[in-house]
């Protein structure tokens, strides 16, 4: 059975060249298209697509919006976002209200078809530049310490269990120069205890 896909993109040239190329795979069965989401819901009922292919930038309700309608109505279809750009925050927005993927306007015609492919299948299709944004947008941040290196050092050797004598020992320096690495960590980290130092090495600095 042919699977049904409904488009949406303001080009009327955009859209037959879509149809053109879908209707090279008899897997797929164009069964609407419209020019903007304004009527999302009703296009949705007449057609039961299992696809929509979604312009992002329409004139009118644009596709950001049509997502979240057809979404809250209809979670079952899978909806895959198109556009011209590149845009971070488009795509995090996308991805956020529930799109399957998301391809740009100048992605080879294979590739296209394999991005549907992919969604029917179950899995996320996205462009390879776009897949890099959404790593390094969910990456960690990482939080720069404020401590120097050796107050960084002298505060994994505490949280190892050494006693202020046996790291002066180690680091080869007085008890009274741990003792004014030690403050100075404190008034850093705005803490008061040992045991907050410790708490704070193993939450932000132990790899």
């Amino acid at each position: 059975m042919a699977i049904r896909i409904f488009i949406y993109d303001d080009s009327i040239d955009r859209r037959d060249s879509l149809k053109a190329l879908l209707s090279l795979n008899e897997n797929f069965n164009v069964v609407g298209e419209a020019s903007d989401c304004t009527n999302a819901i009703g296009d949705m009922e007449r057609t039961y697509p299992a696809i929509v292919l979604m312009d992002i930038n329409m004139p009118g309700v644009n596709g950001l919006e049509g997502l979240k309608m057809i979404k809250n109505k209809y979670p079952q279809i899978k909806v895959l976002m198109q556009t011209a750009y590149d845009d971070s925050e488009k795509i995090f927005t996308s991805i956020k209200n529930g799109a399957s993927g998301y391809i740009l306007k100048n992605d080879k015609p294979q590739r296209i078809l394999q991005a549907i492919e992919e969604v029917i299948e179950g899995g996320a299709a996205m462009n390879p530049a776009i897949a890099q944004k959404v790593l390094d947008y969910f990456k960690p941040v990482e939080r720069k310490s404020p401590l120097s290196p050796k107050e960084t050092e002298v505060i994994s050797l505490l949280a190892e269990g050494l006693s202020y004598k046996m790291v002066a020992d180690k680091m080869g320096v007085s008890y009274t120069t741990i003792n004014t690495h030690t403050k100075r960590i404190y008034e850093k980290l705005h803490i008061s205890s040992l045991g907050e130092a410790i708490a704070y090495y193993y939450k932000n600095l132990k790899q």
